[in-house]
């Protein structure tokens, strides 16, 4: 059974739809997040599920139950929708000890002494806090305070947990293990978690699936690496690093085994690229080829159906662990990125590859 179902669901604020017509199932366990720039609804969705927003259109259920049906005018309030949230403010109480920001959830619920003790003290096990239980919250560093807020989220065994940026405030290094730790922690409780973000980095390392969002629409949703390699649009496509865009047409098209299609282009240079849908002979493509998946051509290597390139270095710049090189071609200016003791100058006429199975077309 999903853990989270979204039907239809749209949001208005006035005659704007905040989010348009969204449609999303989250698997029991799974880890999903929404992506996308700011203003594209990702965060007002997360509010729906949460209560914290009624939705304009639609319907919404947790755990096989719906929590809100805006053509039935049903809707059951956030506090009894047995949710867990993390915010990006984080919302530690600063007169509070670690242990009784903690445990607050847990006396609003009336439960126990001894419940909220051993509660408590095994959610700030899970955080690896537990040593810090009588600190005061305002002794704590961002990314501890982080931990409390989950432990907090997690201490009343929520059926769901919605994160909104949680890590936005910690610096980069901090961000990163901070990341590495709450999805170790995510995949060993096997807890539903709906996340907001959008670090593109950030959604691929701890995402099961990523759902782009633009203009409060659903474009995309599939595991990072599908998002990442196989966009269905350019859009898509661009919200991820920078990738080199090319025009060509299609030559021919047939149809793969696995469900793709293999393409056969011209754009003034030739080589075989993939798509997820078919593309007529004759019509026009626009092939995605990311910097880091081309290289310099050397030697008798044989490429198979690949595209190459010859043109002159017009750029070329050291960035520790690579270089980012741009040239001159006929087919426009391409941008490559190599590892960093590759140097070619300025003003040097080279040659670049990419593979057939690095290209990707989508339609133009």
């Amino acid at each position: 059974m999903a853990a989270i179902v979204l039907e239809s669901i749209s949001k208005y604020f006035g005659t704007a739809a905040a989010v348009d017509n969204a449609n999303l199932e989250v698997e029991t366990g799974e880890f999903v997040t929404l992506l996308g720039p700011s203003g594209c609804g990702k965060t007002t969705t997360l509010r729906m599920v949460a209560g914290l927003e009624q939705n304009s259109t639609g319907r919404i259920s947790i755990g096989g139950e719906v929590v809100s049906d805006a053509a039935q005018g049903f809707f059951i309030p956030p506090e009894r929708r047995q949710l867990g949230m993390v915010f990006q403010s984080y919302a530690i109480w600063p007169h509070m000890t670690v242990f009784d920001n903690v445990a607050y959830p847990l006396r609003i619920r009336r439960k126990s002494s001894q419940e909220i003790k051993d509660r408590v003290t095994n959610a700030l096990r899970l955080v690896e806090m537990e040593r810090f239980a009588d600190r005061p919250a305002p002794a704590l560093s961002g990314g501890q305070q982080q931990r409390v807020a989950i432990a907090r989220a997690l201490v009343f065994e929520p059926r769901v947990l919605l994160l909104d940026e949680p890590l936005s405030n910690l610096d980069a290094r901090l961000r990163t293990q901070t990341g590495d730790e709450f999805r170790q922690l995510q995949k060993r409780l096997g807890i539903t978690s709906l996340y907001v973000t959008h670090d593109q980095g950030e959604a691929m390392a701890l995402s099961d699936r990523v759902v782009v969002m633009s203009l409060g629409k659903i474009l995309q949703v599939g595991s990072p690496e599908d998002i990442y390699r196989r966009p269905h649009s350019r859009e898509v496509a661009a919200f991820f690093g920078s990738p080199n865009f090319l025009e060509a047409e299609v030559k021919d098209c047939r149809r793969e085994e696995n469900g793709s299609y293999r393409l056969d282009l011209d754009g003034g240079w030739k080589g075989l690229c993939h798509a997820s849908g078919e593309l007529a002979p004759g019509s026009k493509a626009l092939v995605m080829v990311r910097p880091e998946n081309m290289y310099l051509k050397s030697g008798d290597r044989v490429y198979g159906g690949g595209m190459s390139w010859n043109g002159i270095v017009k750029e070329s710049i050291f960035r520790g662990a690579n270089r980012s090189v741009s040239i001159d071609t006929a087919a426009g200016l391409l941008h490559i990125e190599l590892n960093a003791l590759s140097n070619p100058r300025p003003g040097e006429n080279i040659e670049i590859f990419a593979a057939e199975n690095s290209a990707w077309a989508v339609p133009a």
